[in-house]
């Protein structure tokens, strides 16, 4: 697989999109990739929200791709059960009920 730089464009991309993801919902890692065009670099979008973090984009916002938080966030979980966002049983997100479809652009 070839890497992809974390530039300031690739930046960009990952903050706008996970900026766009309303209130109650989550976004994953991989669908966010997908979103701008990198689709095999889920990780380096994890390493831009890591950079960027919760005060330039709601990073609280993107679990992964089975609805488990971040590790070592503990207020993730508090953040979006504020908003409403729906969790199984075993403390993950459920994708079923709380993944964002905008415009219809994502499949599983």
């Amino acid at each position: 697989m070839k890497s992809v730089a974390i530039d300031e464009r690739f930046q960009a991309e990952v903050q706008q999109v996970v900026c766009a993801i309303p209130p109650g919902w989550v976004l994953t890692y991989g669908h966010i990739a997908r979103l701008i065009g990198h689709p095999q670099h889920a990780r380096q979008v994890g390493l831009v929200l890591k950079k960027i973090g919760e005060a330039q984009a709601p990073c609280h916002r993107v679990v992964n791709s089975s609805g488990r938080l971040a590790p070592m966030w503990n207020e993730q979980g508090a953040l979006l059960r504020r908003e409403g966002v729906t969790f199984k049983a075993n403390g993950c997100v459920d994708l079923q009920q709380s993944l964002w479809h905008p415009d219809g652009v994502l499949n599983e």
